[in-house]
């Protein structure tokens, strides 16, 4: 009898559940500690390649992402449902990180101290864990993949990535890009889902995970239980505030934009809109108006905004979140196979209802209302994320203090909520994040151990 876990995995095209991406078996617990060992054994030469071996090789990476742009996003169309236009930018953003970072192996790695007596000279230097194990999402399949594995990579780390079962067959192919600019070893994929996460976690050197809450507290745990350095970046339940001076005909059309975008399937999404004061007759009707207009339908279609969302179990969660709900404006959803989701806005949320204190990860958010700023930042720390707040005013001078109160990891002012400056720190807080943050130059820092040296003649 053929045993359970031998069975393949599947990823099949949200937008038409019966076309099969990909099948493929898991790497199984055993797979994943070969490709560990590999990766192990590879680490030293590729430390050694030194700053210009490692810069090279990421420039190539980047250059060979670059190349197949179009059969990249053609791919993350199919098997993710992310709409055309938003996998052209995601694959873009995945070569410009690629080049970001391409440029750290020349980054300074420590400082020199003068002793506090004597004669001689103090160091710090920063150095490579050695593998790093990356357990990734589906709905950024090429560029969270790039902005973990290039700063790891740049450091001297080797790599190996456990992407999401449903983002399987992009990761396949961004590794055989990858790899054709690396020696052997140093970049691995190992299909697979739980079992494998948990191999990598107890085998790898240093940690770093992308995904919803419960997975991601058990990847902190069991990291922390090794004694390898972790992060996890997690889920949101981001607000976005709009004062009474906003223009708001603009900020509805950002939040429209950052509910519904991708099907809301985004940790950065808005689903929580609370409107200050004066601002909620106006928005309402605005955001109605944004809402009914978004463009929902095939992903492979370049106008499209709102494609489907990524499995059957993920709409009926959809479904169950606004059932019952007074629906203040909803958008069209698409007859056929795929697996869609109208946009939703509603409002009259009671203030203990599931939406109001769970991710959804769908095209769904609650219109939520605040007599004052003060009030309406401590509706948006009422909930147990805080990722990215999103704020919509015309006088900035009125609300910096305010701002400084919001307990989130990000802040963007007149601005989707949606959106990352890879060359920034990325990170949340409370459940939305756990450890050092990601990308730009903090990532450089997490991917390396400071050591201290005394040199005495």
């Amino acid at each position: 009898m053929t045993a359970p876990d031998t069975a393949p995995l599947l990823s099949l095209n949200p937008a038409d559940p019966a076309d099969v991406v990909t099948a493929v078996p898991a790497a199984g617990a055993a797979g994943v500690h070969a490709a560990v060992g590999r990766a192990r054994a590879a680490q030293p030469a590729w430390q050694d390649a030194g700053a210009a071996g490692r810069a090279a090789a990421l420039t190539a990476i980047a250059r060979a992402v670059e190349e197949a742009a179009g059969e990249l996003a053609a791919l993350a169309v199919r098997e993710v449902g992310k709409p055309l236009a938003e996998a052209r930018a995601e694959v873009a953003r995945t070569v410009a990180i690629w080049r970001y970072y391409a440029q750290a192996p020349y980054e300074a790695t420590g400082a020199v101290h003068e002793p506090a007596a004597g004669v001689g000279l103090l160091l710090t230097r920063r150095r490579p864990h050695g593998v790093a194990g990356l357990i990734t999402p589906w709905n950024f399949p090429f560029a969270i993949p790039a902005w973990k594995a290039a700063p790891a990579l740049a450091t001297g780390n080797t790599v190996v990535l456990k992407p999401a079962p449903e983002a399987t067959a992009c990761a396949l192919r961004l590794a055989e890009l990858v790899q054709g600019a690396l020696p052997e070893g140093v970049f691995t994929v190992v299909p697979g889902g739980a079992d494998e996460g948990r191999a990598l976690v107890e085998t790898a050197d240093v940690v770093s995970f992308t995904g919803s809450t419960a997975a991601g507290g058990s990847v902190a745990r069991a990291a922390a239980a090794q004694g390898v350095p972790v992060q996890a970046e997690m889920g949101g339940l981001n607000a976005a505030l709009v004062l009474p001076d906003a223009d708001i005909e603009r900020a509805a059309a950002h939040l429209a934009a950052a509910v519904a975008g991708y099907a809301g399937q985004k940790c950065t999404a808005t689903s929580r809109i609370i409107a200050v004061g004066a601002a909620r007759e106006p928005l309402r009707e605005a955001l109605a108006e944004a809402v009914r207009a978004l463009p929902v339908g095939d992903p492979a279609d370049a106008a499209t905004v709102c494609g489907p969302v990524i499995s059957g179990p993920a709409r009926d969660r959809f479904d169950r979140a606004r059932a019952g709900l007074s629906v203040l404006a909803t958008g069209k959803s698409p007859d056929g196979p795929g697996w869609y989701a109208a946009p939703t806005v509603v409002e009259d949320v009671p203030a203990d209802h599931p939406l109001l204190h769970e991710e959804v990860f769908a095209p769904l958010a609650a219109l939520l209302h605040a007599d004052d700023l003060a009030g309406a930042v401590r509706l948006a720390n009422s909930v147990p994320h805080g990722l990215v707040t999103s704020v919509h005013t015309a006088g900035l001078e009125s609300v910096l203090h305010g701002l400084d109160h919001l307990d989130t990891g990000m802040i963007r002012v007149n601005a989707p909520s949606t959106g990352v400056d890879f060359h920034l720190p990325f990170g949340g807080t409370k459940a939305s994040s756990h450890g050092p943050r990601e990308q730009g130059r903090a990532a450089l820092e997490f991917y390396t151990s400071s050591r201290t040296y005394t040199l005495t003649p």
